[in-house]
């Protein structure tokens, strides 16, 4: 990873407070605070996986770091983007829509651009991902349910993407920009997963019935290449009958099997316009996408879109050389 910013190249003596310099002025609107007298050391490196960002972000010496409201505004920050925090090292206080989360190594926290107050102890590290903002919230709902709601380590999920982030960053040099655009994704899509696992816990009851639909959704997702996916199955993986889980899609206005079948469709369509998949052959988008034959996937492409898949994969084209 790339240093962007370190301590060291600070004067000695007081590194902490031109270490908060450096940061509002080329990356966050921050205001810092020392706990303690004493050294105080810190980097951020950065890198990319495909189109995700990933910073590490190191430092010795516990400290505070805020964000206010007034400053969010007036400097109208994008707020397209969220954190996903994998801490490895110490321990971390995050304060945001009034919910406040510690997290240990091993845990995970999702975090907006927006107030926020983080509490740094001692020794402390993590890995920030940036997510595009729509690819959590079009499953999971409005950031503010589960920013600051800790994912622990103890559950299985959270372990699950520890594994695969870390395994990714470390060998992030070796894969193409495709397979690393499926692995990011995929990695995303194991994000949700586990944050629906967690709101389920956390929320109340009355939303319930949203968390299930929202849990199904990210497991379609998950999924979107099986061809076996149905109404059935689903709802044998979330738990519910099919009866129940037709309920709560009916409530939100939609049926399961057209759902399934829209976001195969979009998924599709998102991969013909996908420079990056420009060189894989249709056929294989479609088996990939949970279409059984070519024949049937360009059927439904063509009455979703009003055009073959050749056809709007030419247009896709023709519109990015434009």
């Amino acid at each position: 990873m790339q240093t962007v910013l370190t301590t060291d190249e600070a004067p000695s003596g007081n590194t902490f407070d031109p270490w908060c310099e450096r940061l509002r002025e080329r990356y966050f609107p921050i205001e810092g605070l020392r706990d303690e007298d004493g050294p105080f050391q810190a980097r951020l490196e950065v890198s990319s996986i495909g189109n995700m960002t990933v910073n590490r972000f190191t430092q010795t010496g516990s400290s505070r770091y805020t964000i206010r409201d007034n400053v969010v505004r007036k400097k109208n920050l994008r707020d397209d983007t969220l954190t996903v925090s994998l801490r490895t090292r110490g321990v971390a206080h995050t304060l945001q829509h009034d919910r406040t989360s510690i997290q240990r190594p091993g845990d995970i926290v999702i975090r907006e651009v927006g107030p926020l107050d983080l509490h740094l102890c001692d020794f402390s590290q993590d890995f920030n991902l940036g997510v595009p903002r729509h690819k959590i919230e079009n499953l999971l709902g409005n950031a503010k349910i589960y920013t600051s709601l800790t994912l622990e380590a103890e559950q299985a999920s959270t372990s699950l993407v520890t594994s695969f982030f870390a395994e990714l960053i470390r060998i992030r040099h070796e894969l193409s920009p495709d397979t690393a655009a499926r692995m990011t994704s995929i990695g995303v899509d194991l994000i949700v997963a586990g944050m629906a696992d967690r709101l389920a816990r956390e929320v109340p009851r009355s939303l319930h019935g949203t968390l299930v639909v929202q849990r199904a959704k990210a497991y379609v997702e998950a999924h979107i290449g099986d061809p076996t996916l149905d109404p059935a199955q689903l709802a044998a993986a979330m738990g519910v009958s099919l009866r129940r889980l037709q309920e709560l899609f009916k409530e939100q206005g939609r049926q399961i099997a057209e759902w399934i079948w829209e976001r195969r469709l979009n998924i599709a369509a998102g991969r013909l316009a996908d420079r990056g998949s420009a060189h894989r052959q249709i056929a294989d988008l479609a088996y990939g996408c949970g279409f059984s034959s070519q024949s049937h996937f360009s059927r439904r492409f063509k009455d979703r879109f009003g055009m073959t898949p050749r056809d709007y994969r030419e247009h896709a084209r023709l519109r990015t050389d434009a």
